[in-house]
């Protein structure tokens, strides 16, 4: 399938994933990937910005890691905290996004739908439904069986129909794509209260009831799985989610990273149909855990009316206006309710 949605970088910059919404309602996207940089997907050595790409089905084009793969901040997460318990029905997911040439692990939460198992059912949207921002993709197909199941040693055993394993991905999707599906199902049974948090969870991951498949010709699952802490996104916004609305302020804004200052930088520009425009205002905010070190970061925002993209990121110290890490989110501000 051809790709033909590029845009030349300007001032005024296409939203990302704007122009793709259209095909991806049509097709149901199992790949999305952003430009943050000038390098080549694809095999395309072009200094543009990909704006989407949907497909579906076992006929789709490789998915590939980005060619100059030398993200500055990469490997910063040393550690990847569970979820915490929580009673209130929604299911955490995790997928991909591309940012500062490499690709990492972003969460969001959907409400629970279906009576299935929790770990199940949180499968069964990244494997089979939309990520809520476009920036995000999964490679998986839906597969045509999915079971989970939990050992009194806290081993989470998925076992899953090799449908799933359809898209053709190199090496390095093919493995944050695993810990995708890890990161997913632990969060899940956390959440629920299903595991003991206190201790290491590891997941075993069956293809059609047995050990030992190579998945996506790449990964070998031939022992139990941990949560890979290098995959963990440096910088994500987690609240507000991606086409929030609201009605009253301040407009909180809050997430995890890591930045090797301990610093990071944000900024709030207008969105005028789907073209980002000037920048309304920006600022700093400190990750009170320090340089190096994954924590939560928080502020509040009182901007007029209107459409914004709100970006946090870290800057490169080394090449001035550079963005590592970039994670945005699209924010709607409506006049106050009168009632």
């Amino acid at each position: 399938m051809i790709c033909p949605m590029f845009a030349v970088k300007s001032a005024a910059t296409r939203r990302p994933g704007a122009a793709a919404d259209a095909s991806f309602r049509q097709n149901r996207a199992v790949t999305r990937m952003r430009l943050v940089d000038k390098f080549a997907i694809l095999g395309l050595s072009v200094s543009l910005t990909l704006i989407g790409c949907t497909s579906q089905g076992l006929n789709q084009p490789s998915v590939s890691m980005p060619t100059s793969n030398s993200s500055v901040t990469s490997g910063l997460v040393t550690n990847a905290p569970l979820e915490t318990a929580t009673s209130s029905q929604t299911l955490p997911v995790y997928w991909l996004g591309t940012s500062s040439d490499d690709v990492f692990l972003y969460r969001e939460f959907f409400p629970a739908q279906t009576s299935d198992d929790p770990i199940v059912a949180a499968l069964r949207v990244m494997m089979g439904g939309e990520a809520l921002d476009p920036d995000y993709f999964s490679i998986w197909n839906n597969p045509s069986r999915l079971g989970a199941s939990i050992s009194a040693k806290n081993v989470i055993t998925i076992d899953i129909s090799a449908d799933a394993f359809g898209n053709k991905v190199d090496e390095g999707i093919a493995s944050r794509s695993i810990s995708q599906l890890v990161y997913t199902a632990t969060a899940a049974a956390a959440m629920s209260g299903l595991v003991d948090t206190t201790t290491s969870i590891q997941v075993s991951v069956l293809v059609d009831g047995h050990t030992g498949y190579n998945a996506f010709g790449h990964v070998v699952l031939d022992k139990p799985l941990t949560r890979d802490a290098d995959f963990i996104a440096p910088v994500w916004i987690i609240d507000p989610a991606n086409n929030s609305s609201f009605n009253t302020l301040p407009l909180k804004v809050g997430g995890q990273a890591v930045s090797p200052t301990g610093n990071l930088a944000w900024s709030l520009a207008h969105v005028v149909g789907d073209t980002v425009g000037e920048q309304y205002l920006s600022g700093t905010v400190t990750i009170p855990q320090g340089p190096n070190e994954l924590g939560e970061f928080s502020f509040n925002l009182v901007p007029p009316p209107g459409e914004y993209q709100l970006s946090v990121y870290v800057e490169d110290s080394t090449v001035p206006g550079k963005k590592l890490g970039l994670d945005t989110k699209l924010v709607t501000i409506s006049e106050p309710s009168t009632k």
